[in-house]
């Protein structure tokens, strides 16, 4: 298999939207179980759809997550730490693009309103998705598994 730029970045963004359908989800669903005072979460999977186009909201996540899953393929030979470490990363830099820059876009209050409680989520599930994305996306890549894992 090719180690280009365009497949890293296309299995960067099949691995990104796959933490999504499992350890984002995973964390979602902790927090709906559990129902803590401030975080408990609605059921994870929402099919409500989302404007523009009526996508299911699940959907919307898995292409957002994945346009960060497939820079972060591209990042990957760049990436000293380790993968699952550099992975969080990614999950708190799209926790704070979600707060800073798509809230208000939504019409939503800057980040979270400033509630710890929504910085806790936000961090809790992001961060969860961060690290699936660093631990899946070496397995698609076989060549640099081998090369990084050794």
């Amino acid at each position: 298999m090719s180690d280009s730029p365009a497949v890293r970045a296309a299995l960067g963004f099949i691995a990104a939207a796959i933490s999504v359908l499992t350890f984002h989800a995973a964390m979602w669903e902790a927090l709906h179980l559990f129902a803590l005072p401030g975080l408990g979460m609605p059921p994870p999977y929402p099919m409500a759809p989302r404007p523009p186009f009526g996508v299911p909201a699940i959907a919307s996540l898995c292409f957002w997550g994945g346009l960060y899953g497939a820079v972060f393929g591209l990042a990957m030979p760049r990436l000293s730490a380790p993968l699952w470490l550099c992975g969080l990363g990614l999950g708190v830099i799209a926790m704070l693009v979600g707060m800073f820059v798509v809230a208000p876009i939504k019409g939503q209050p800057i980040g979270g309103g400033w509630a710890w409680q929504s910085w806790l989520r936000s961090f809790l599930i992001n961060g969860f998705w961060g690290i699936g994305v660093g631990l899946i996306t070496p397995w698609l890549m076989p060549r640099f598994r081998r090369s990084r894992l050794a």
